[in-house]
């Protein structure tokens, strides 16, 4: 399929003019993927200005390694991966992505309640945001962007038990999160029906 990327019919050709370090190339790049990679940034990082910031270290990572990219595989998913590592060192290098709750105050099982079906994308997006930054970011890099626990231990420096167990205190939390959060979402229609 062909698409007009602003001037280049295809990929191939707008990753050459980025390799030339043609600026109106880096430009077309930049105004159409800088929403996906900030919505990347921002589940790692939940302050949008934080979150802006590594998008613009990213972007300047994706010019100055665009002659790594050979053209295999998607360069969406390219761009995605140096996105990702951005917000990781980001996160490493101001010690966020270790916060841990304490162990006695970290869910262990599931609550056996289930979502309800009419949960949006953006209410479970909200709630991620709520969740401590070691399991968010272990969530992230596991459930979102799929990598192994052995990848996502060498990526953080932890172990992989280290790993599994942050991702099952998050999903655990995160149910509790959804559980709770659609009890309000019914108390509050409750309430508007009363009146």
């Amino acid at each position: 399929m062909i698409r007009r990327l602003l001037g280049y019919t295809t990929e191939t050709q707008l990753v050459a003019a980025l390799q030339r370090a043609d600026s109106r190339a880096q430009k077309t790049l930049y105004d159409r993927y800088a929403s996906k990679m900030l919505t990347v940034c921002v589940r790692y990082v939940s302050n949008r200005y934080e979150a802006e910031e590594i998008l613009m270290d990213g972007f300047m990572r994706v010019f100055d390694k665009i002659t790594q990219y050979k053209n295999d595989g998607s360069f969406e998913g390219w761009i995605r991966r140096i996105m990702v590592n951005e917000s990781l060192m980001y996160l490493r290098r101001n010690k966020q992505w270790r916060a841990e709750v304490a162990l006695d105050d970290a869910p262990t099982d599931a609550d056996p309640v289930y979502a309800d079906q009419n949960l949006l994308a953006e209410d479970l997006l909200n709630l991620l945001e709520e969740l401590p930054a070691g399991y968010k970011t272990v969530f992230n890099l596991y459930a979102i962007e799929g990598y192994s626990h052995a990848e996502i231990a060498d990526v953080l420096g932890i172990t992989e038990s280290t790993s599994k167990s942050q991702l099952h205190r998050a999903r655990a939390l995160l149910q509790r999160l959804v559980a709770q959060a659609e009890v309000k979402k019914k108390s509050i229609s409750y309430e508007q029906a009363s009146y």
